[in-house]
């Protein structure tokens, strides 16, 4: 069952959303050649607790950690450790915050130094390729009119939709109903109703889509050894419109990036 949310909850949504946008731009300034993820993890936990919130991850299904960081060939659900991060180096940062009853749930694919050619074009691709799915989240429109967006827009360029791992409703639970696939066929699936809040996340491999798992119970990677890519929004249905909870522009701050890529999304401004 899909639970629509009123403006209020959506408010408060909005809030744990920023909390993880805010927690995202911490780590985009600390990210760097030499950092060990575990680091990086604790600087989370510290940055989520300090701002009235409690990470959703941790302990989420047994999980060890706050933050899931998945490098290079790893998809998702990556556990943080002492390696440290190398040049050339691309990493998924998935982020959750638990504030007011409610979670914030998105992620962000970061670039290590200096990035191969193709792994910098898969980042683009597939952060686009979000975009393309939110356009699709709006009154009339199912389940995977979402999904089958994304996945001609990617496949288009040649890469790998992961199958087995989804996108998901977002509320006072980490994952509620719909599950939303980056691949279908237009017109099937759940119809989109209004004040629901979906976790819109393309997870997209440079090769083959097939993937497979540590035995750690959790690290996802692809079954070829390239790179996979990862970016997730929190998006609400507001007036029959896709409208972001969610945002990079913390992260894009620290990096000194310029976008109005998220512009179209906001019915007001976002003040940082």
């Amino acid at each position: 069952m899909i639970i629509q949310k009123t403006r209020e909850e959506i408010e408060l949504m909005r809030e744990s959303a920023l909390i993880v946008s805010k927690t995202l731009g911490m780590i985009a300034s600390e990210i760097k050649e030499g950092v060990t993820t575990l680091y990086l993890d604790k600087l989370a936990e510290e940055f989520i607790r300090d701002h009235g919130a409690v990470p959703s991850f941790l302990g989420l299904y047994d999980f060890p950690n706050s933050l899931c960081m998945s490098p290079n060939a790893q998809v998702v659900h990556g556990i943080p450790n002492n390696t440290p991060l190398k040049n050339g180096d691309v990493i998924s940062v998935d982020c959750g915050a638990f504030k007011n009853g409610y979670h914030g749930d998105h992620a962000y694919s970061f670039e290590i130094g200096e990035v191969a050619p193709e792994v910098k074009q898969l980042l683009k691709v597939t952060k686009e390729s979000l975009y393309v799915g939110i356009r699709e989240f709006k009154a009339g429109n199912r389940v995977e009119d979402v999904g089958n967006a994304i996945q001609k827009y990617t496949e288009s360029h040649g890469y790998g939709v992961v199958r087995e791992l989804v996108g998901h409703g977002l509320g006072q639970k980490m994952h509620e109903e719909p599950e939303m696939p980056n691949y279908g066929k237009r017109g099937r699936g759940k119809l989109f109703v209004e004040g629901m809040v979906v976790a819109i996340e393309p997870m997209i491999n440079l090769g083959t889509r097939n993937i497979k798992q540590l035995k750690d119970g959790w690290t996802i990677l692809t079954a070829d050894g390239k790179a996979s890519a990862h970016f997730e929004h929190d998006v609400a249905l507001i007036d029959g419109k896709p409208e972001l909870l969610s945002t990079f522009q913390y992260i894009y701050k620290a990096l000194g990036i310029e976008s109005n890529e998220e512009d179209e999304f906001r019915k007001v401004p976002l003040v940082l």
